[in-house]
């Protein structure tokens, strides 16, 4: 019993370092730090999803019973951005920065370090906001504010986490590890770790399972996104010799995009 109840805070706690890192959310004083155990922690990516969603949708169902569809649904975004503080849209915004003005790898690590943001990150932000902001707001009316928004926005949040944090596993690590934020996920998952991120990514598509579509839906989705993860890991690499933290960020919001376009448009037909 009593290493039942070590196991269990073990992965309590790395649970919520994930939050910690991924999140504004407070976990309290007395969570132990160490850049293994935030290493650790990365099973639990797809999780936090999961909290970010709940978010999303808990401020989406108060907003919508004072304000129309579409204003509900930008109120509920920006409750979403204060949740995680921006963190992967930030990660977009720098790694398109530093991708399309760089001309070598060094240039483009150099400009991703940069705190300001240029034209490229301009654009690669509003796109993928305006893109979601609409794909959401076809989604709710398509599913009719019911279960299945609900599903549909928890899957995206967690497997989308899921495939970003996956590329750990087996792309390098290219940032400068003693100035970057995200030195601690530089490290290799275990087979373990990848495996309890890739479950827990999954796991949202059985809410699903009673559609008629179920089938359909698992199949396309993870055909789209183990694609989608193949060639972003294989530009990455060219581009900059592998992944750093915003790469990460960009593959998360490109990754949760395609969620919601393959859902649409399996939902409309």
């Amino acid at each position: 019993m009593a290493i039942s109840r070590s196991v269990a805070l073990k992965q309590w706690q790395l649970f919520q370092l994930a939050v910690m890192f991924f999140t504004r959310i407070p976990v309290g004083q007395n969570v132990p730090y160490s850049s293994q155990l935030l290493s650790q922690s990365s099973r639990y990516f797809a999780l936090v999803g999961v909290v970010v969603a709940v978010a999303f949708l808990l401020t989406f169902q108060l907003a919508i019973t004072v304000w129309p569809n579409d204003v509900a649904l930008l109120v509920a975004m920006i409750a979403s951005f204060l949740v995680t503080g921006g963190f992967h849209e930030d990660g977009l915004a720098d790694a398109a920065d530093g991708i399309g003005g760089g001309m070598t790898i060094e240039k483009r690590l150099s400009i991703m370090k940069d705190s300001r943001i240029g034209t490229y990150g301009v654009l690669a932000l509003f796109s993928i906001v305006l893109l979601k902001y609409q794909l959401l707001l076809a989604l709710s009316e398509t599913t009719q504010l019911g279960w299945g928004f609900v599903a549909s926005v928890v899957l995206a949040h967690c497997l989308s986490r899921a495939i970003a944090g996956s590329l750990i596993y087996n792309t390098a690590y290219v940032a400068e590890q003693d100035t970057s934020k995200s030195k601690p996920l530089a490290e290799r998952q275990s087979k373990t770790e990848l495996v309890t991120l890739l479950c827990t990514g999954v796991l949202p598509l059985f809410f699903f399972i009673a559609s008629t579509y179920f089938w359909s839906l698992v199949t396309t989705i993870l055909a789209v996104l183990v694609v989608f993860r193949f060639f972003a890991r294989r530009w990455l690499i060219r581009q900059i010799g592998g992944i750093t933290g915003d790469c990460l960020g960009a593959v998360q919001q490109i990754a949760e995009i395609i969620i919601y376009l393959v859902l649409l448009a399996l939902i409309s037909s």
